[in-house]
């Protein structure tokens, strides 16, 4: 079975960054300064921010459908990225190097499985939830901080 990663696009962002930091903070937001590396993964690019790089800590609704499992959480996103677009079955870095909690959702938006994986292990546990019939789409979160990191389909 292949599965598609979807990265956020930057169009969700792009207007953000011209926004003074005063403006940023009435919107739950800060801008950033990448001190370290790893440790700041885009969820545009699916790359982490390289020392240097600016970003934005945010609050995202990654769950927006009319659920229980309705939910946002922060995330960061680089100035100046492209959305990446993996190729199907490939597992960026940035989630390889992880451990990530999967959650599986049905087409109603219920969760209906969930699980933590070691990042290399990844794409093997995609194809494990995706051979339920039930499953929709999936959600992968780095597990440590709880943050969304990007959306999983059928390809």
């Amino acid at each position: 079975m292949s599965f598609q990663i979807h990265a956020l696009s930057e169009n969700l962002f792009n207007d953000l960054f011209s926004l003074t930091d005063a403006e940023l903070e009435t919107r739950s937001a800060r801008r950033m300064v990448a001190d370290q590396s790893p440790g700041c993964p885009c969820r545009i690019s699916l790359a982490d921010a390289e020392i240097g790089d600016t970003l934005l800590l945010l609050n995202y609704q990654h769950q927006p459908n009319e659920t229980p499992y309705r939910s946002s959480h922060a995330i960061f996103v680089r100035e100046g990225v492209r959305q990446a677009i993996p190729a199907p079955g490939e597992i960026p870095e940035s989630l390889a190097s992880r451990l990530i909690s999967v959650r599986a959702f049905n087409n109603a938006h219920d969760m209906v499985d969930a699980d933590v994986v070691d990042g290399e292990n990844l794409a093997g546990r995609i194809d494990g939830l995706f051979a339920n019939p039930d499953v929709d789409y999936l959600h992968l979160h780095n597990a440590k901080q709880g943050c969304f990191a990007a959306s999983v389909t059928r390809a």
